[in-house]
């Protein structure tokens, strides 16, 4: 006979501890146990039989892994807390007795914590980290436009904005976007990391109320950790690129509102060289004896050197992609050799997944460099109205240079009245000066540009003009669902003078291929028609009359009927193929079960949905634009 097993002391009663039970084991309260399990990962989980789990009580309970509480009786942090406790305990007393000098000494040596270990046990490698990067830094760019208030500290916003400047630096080093949508919620960015795909919203800088019913201990939690991640992602990011971190920030620029620019971004190389610099002229006791202008003097050739390091790595840099595609030019006839051999790709699931040669690599790294340098040959200038924090961060991102009006903030590399900018963005009805050698868009353009992997067209991103829609590249249009008329605009702008020879080359093409489409349906037509005459002229033959007499006594009303009894024919075998798939169809529903059949009514409901809402669209679409016609019209009528 076998070991009688007791009631609650195997399977889900073992493996579940509810969370009273595990307050009762850790001996914290609840806030604690909260702020524990944010930051150690712990999460409650749903048992498949909740009575089971909870030893046959039904009570409503929130269930946790027994082998999770069991780790965080081990944590370190929860040493501090208690050790917190006490502070928090001397505190009291030695306030309410007015001891102050005691009181100074012990906040002084108040206990503090750091979270460096948690980051190492949650993510043992680099990649693990960029994957959960999306989470971290939606919740540090909206605490850096968060205001501050008794709940959120003003070190919590300064370090959150010091943190997305960092990595936005570092993007715009890399040149690693690759997305960008304007929504409701705010800006998404997509940009590739180390192979990883990493998404993050960031929003609109608007005066923000600070809500009151969300639970801000929660989310500063949550803040916490993340503060912490950020820290070591953009420590080995930039240390990767030789930068040096963290990046000094010139106090002057950060009061005068210059925004990322304030940051002074160097490499490693450059700093090594300047510290040698210093080195030997403290070592020869040149130092010492410096006056305050002749140390101003070495500060201000210092930061020189600093830029000029900056530009010559620039300069490496394009010049090694300028060398890339030289070879590439030169190497066109190996690479046709190496085409023979297909590789494959695996899948996620580690199958094999469609082959790619060597071409297709090359020709998506040709395509990845010259996105990356969308805005190269392009001078931008940002008016007052727009939004800088977003325009300068894509533009500079993709090779182009920005300036900006004064009220934006200082720092601007150039001015409104420099011959060298190619557009100007502003966002107002009317623009009252306008230079006739740039061109005059609205923001959209630059995301519509990113968007779409080339420079669009201008016209119809005119000062005034109603703008294309703005689809989301994150969403792909399955059937059935609404997409909008105009919503991309093909052809470049490269140069300002090529654009309208561009399109008139287009419309030529486009002019070429409809009368090469009318050419092909003429001979469709002859072709069709001279086999009609030849089986005409052998009808004619059989019964032994002209083919002139027989075309004349009704050959033609012949060839009509026959026509018109082809067409009912194929109208009876559309009609009779329907009829056959319609009857197919309700045999399928009738061999289905009853859930088969809720499921199957479900889905089409969402289907009628769906269309019925397309239609509501494309139907206010046509109102629109009548709307738009008739006032059109009255306005033309009235100028008249």
């Amino acid at each position: 006979m076998g070991k009688l097993q007791k009631k609650g002391k195997a399977g889900a009663a073992v493996n579940y501890v509810t969370r009273n039970q595990a307050l009762k084991k850790l001996q914290v309260t609840l806030a604690d146990f909260r702020r524990l399990c944010i930051l150690k990962g712990i999460y409650p989980r749903e048992p498949k039989n909740k009575k089971k789990a909870n030893k046959g009580s039904t009570a409503p309970a929130t269930f946790y892994y027994a082998k999770d509480i069991q780790y965080l009786l081990h944590e370190p942090i929860l040493g501090k807390f208690r050790e917190y406790k006490t502070f928090a305990k001397k505190m009291a007393k030695v306030m309410s007795k007015g001891q102050y000098s005691t009181a100074k000494t012990l906040s002084e040596n108040k206990p503090i914590y750091t979270l460096d270990h948690l980051i190492k046990e949650r993510y043992p490698t680099f990649t693990d980290a960029i994957r959960d990067l999306d989470d971290a830094l939606c919740m540090v760019f909206l605490f850096a436009t968060m205001p501050k208030t008794d709940k959120i500290k003003t070190e919590a916003v300064e370090n959150c904005q010091r943190l997305a400047a960092e990595f936005q630096h570092y993007i715009m080093r890399t040149r690693s976007l690759r997305k960008t949508f304007l929504s409701i919620k705010g800006i998404y960015y997509q940009a590739e990391v180390k192979g990883q795909t990493v998404t993050w919203l960031v929003p609109y800088q608007f005066s923000q109320d600070v809500p009151t019913d969300v639970d801000f201990r929660v989310m500063l939690t949550f803040l916490e950790f993340y503060q912490t991640l950020m820290g070591f992602v953009n420590y080995r990011l930039y240390t990767d690129v030789n930068l040096v971190y963290p990046p000094k920030l010139d106090i002057k620029l950060d009061e005068g509102g210059a925004g990322m620019n304030a940051l002074i971004i160097e490499s490693t190389q450059s700093s090594a060289n300047i510290s040698k610099s210093i080195n030997n002229n403290t070592s020869n006791g040149q130092a010492a004896s410096l006056s305050k202008e002749e140390k101003q003097r070495l500060q201000e050739s210092e930061k020189r050197i600093r830029a000029l390091s900056n530009k010559i790595s620039q300069i490496k840099e394009t010049g090694a992609d300028e060398s890339m595609d030289s070879k590439d030019e030169n190497s066109e006839n190996q690479d046709d050799a190496l085409d023979e051999f297909p590789m494959p790709l695996p899948n996620a699931d580690g199958s094999a997944s469609e082959t790619v040669t060597f071409s297709d690599i090359q020709r998506a790294s040709q395509h990845l460099t010259q996105f990356q340098s969308l805005f190269g040959n392009n001078y931008v200038y940002l008016s007052r109205e727009v939004p800088r924090y977003s325009l300068e961060f894509l533009v500079r991102t993709l090779g182009g240079r920005v300036g900006w009006d004064s009220v934006l903030g200082e720092g601007s590399p150039f001015g409104e009245n420099d011959d060298r900018i190619t557009h100007q963005i502003c966002d107002r009805p009317v623009q009252g000066h306008l230079f006739l050698s740039r061109y005059y868009v609205q923001p959209q353009w630059v995301y519509d540009c990113i968007n779409a992997g080339k420079l669009l067209v201008t016209e119809p991103y005119g000062v005034g003009k109603t703008l294309p829609p703005h689809l989301s590249p994150f969403v792909e249009a399955k059937e059935g669902d609404y997409v909008p008329e105009g919503a991309q605009f093909e052809g470049e702008t490269q140069d300002l003078e090529i654009e309208s020879g561009d399109e008139d080359e287009e419309v030529e093409d486009d002019d070429e291929d409809e009368d090469e489409d009318e050419d092909e349906d003429e001979d469709e037509d002859e072709d069709v028609e001279h086999k009609d005459l030849h089986q005409i002229e052998l009808e004619a033959e059989a019964k032994g009359v002209a083919f002139t007499e027989f075309e004349t006594k009704g050959g033609k009303k012949k060839r009509a009927a026959t026509e018109t009894t082809s067409t009912a024919v194929a109208g009876k075998k559309r009609t009779a193929e329907e009829a056959e798939a319609a009857e197919a169809k309700e045999l399928a529903k009738i061999m289905m079960s009853n859930k088969q059949q809720k499921l199957y009514r479900k889905m089409q409901y969402g289907i009628d949905r769906k269309a019925a809402e397309t239609q509501k669209l494309t139907e206010r679409k046509k109102q629109l634009d009548r709307a738009a016609k008739t006032a059109t019209a009255k306005t033309k009528k009235a100028k008249k």
